[in-house]
């Protein structure tokens, strides 16, 4: 398993956040004992829509008060959740990334678009296989 991501239960009448679980597809935690579990602690199942996820790193914008479990991701499982997640305009520029990886022409413009769109310079190396220092040199950001 590659990264990590919340689980949540939605509360009544909050405006929508995250994935529905059921919309990013079948993930393998979810036949884990934990997210069992805690389903069933709330009574919950994983169809339901008030059953939420959210990327690694996006914990922040739920409630204080909502209870949350954090759960491994393999990196497929990751970009959908990202997919699932992200507007519509950052899900189709990641989509053109990770087909960069079939071609190498024109990098440079294909990650200022990216950038433009609000996807992040480490999430444009990892989906395009690019350099993180290659990109950093193009946007003129030093890497930690």
């Amino acid at each position: 398993m590659a990264d990590e991501a919340c689980l949540f239960l939605l509360p009544d009448r909050s405006p929508l956040l995250g994935a529905a679980l059921g919309a990013v597809g079948d993930l393998e935690c979810v036949e884990t004992p934990a997210v069992r579990g805690w389903l069933d602690a709330h009574g919950a199942s994983a169809s339901s829509e008030q059953v939420r996820i959210l990327p690694g790193g996006s914990e922040v914008f739920i409630p204080e008060d909502v209870d949350r479990l954090p759960v491994p991701l393999s990196e497929e499982e990751t970009f959908r959740v990202h997919e699932q997640c992200a507007p519509q305009a950052v899900t189709d520029m990641e989509n053109e990334l990770l087909g960069f990886r079939e071609v190498t022409q024109d990098w440079e413009a294909l990650v200022h678009r990216a950038l433009a769109a609000g996807v992040p310079a480490p999430r444009i190396a990892r989906l395009a296989g690019l350099d993180p220092q290659d990109i950093a040199r193009l946007t003129g950001v030093a890497q930690a």
